[in-house]
């Protein structure tokens, strides 16, 4: 891999999830389904336009989401989990990986993919709210665009409101990095990280990559035990330094 990566992680019980920021490093509710196991169809390889199933914005929806979003913010606001990710975050090792991927850029996209229904459940509320909380935080953090196919309209309207654009477009993690970019996908299948990589890995852009996300560590001891998954067939994942 043309880059090689720096990895923080922290953990908040409360959300039992583990995060991790990866950044390349030059030189070298219910619970959603577990993201290493697919038993969906494989992932198209171009990306499809995309619009909402339902076409109507419910007002009604839309307050109590707003209310909810902002319950979870203020509640993640004062965790020991986010305190913690900041500190790490702040460190010079990571601040100088940081620094190295903005170059002379002021600012990094971010792009969230595999949100989730933050209007269903508490977990992609938690994800939304964090990726806000961060870009409230750090001014290198520029605009925030969301995809996931189940968000429904009134979703959509809200993360609008709150700030982010709502991608038209299933990219299929197919996003090429013409500049520095932040992609945030703390559940997604090995397969989405694996379009991703192997999009930039081509044309040389990895270097424009900060990965926030699932350890890859854990798609690889999943694919050690079952061989014919496609985690395993998500060979990108897997390359070395």
């Amino acid at each position: 891999m043309e880059a090689s990566a720096k990895t923080v992680s922290a953990r908040n019980g409360s959300v039992n999830e583990d995060w991790t920021v990866v950044v390349p490093r030059r030189g070298r509710g219910r619970k959603r389904t577990n993201p290493l196991v697919q038993t969906r169809e494989p992932l198209p390889q171009k990306p499809i336009p995309w619009s909402p199933t339902d076409f109507e914005v419910n007002s009604l929806r839309e307050s109590k989401l707003m209310q909810k979003m902002e319950l979870c913010m203020k509640k993640l606001e004062t965790s020991q989990f986010f305190l913690t990710l900041l500190d790490q975050i702040e460190s010079q090792e990571i601040s100088n990986n940081l620094q190295k991927v903005l170059g002379s850029d002021s600012n990094m996209q971010m792009v969230i993919y595999g949100i989730g229904s933050i209007e269903s459940y508490e977990n992609p509320r938690l994800q939304l709210s964090l990726a806000l909380l961060l870009k409230r935080k750090f001014t290198w953090i520029g605009g925030i665009e969301v995809f996931d196919p189940v968000l429904s309209s009134t979703e959509s309207q809200v993360l609008e409101v709150l700030g982010c654009s709502v991608l038209s477009i299933d990219e299929q993690g197919r996003r090429k990095a013409q500049k520095p970019t932040m992609f945030f996908m703390p559940h997604c299948e090995a397969e989405l990280y694996d379009n991703l990589l192997e999009e930039n890995l081509r044309v040389g852009l990895l270097k424009n990559i900060v990965l926030f996300g699932n350890s890859f560590d854990n798609y690889e001891q999943y694919a050690s035990q079952f061989k014919n998954s496609v985690v395993a067939l998500s060979r990108h994942i897997f390359l070395g330094p």
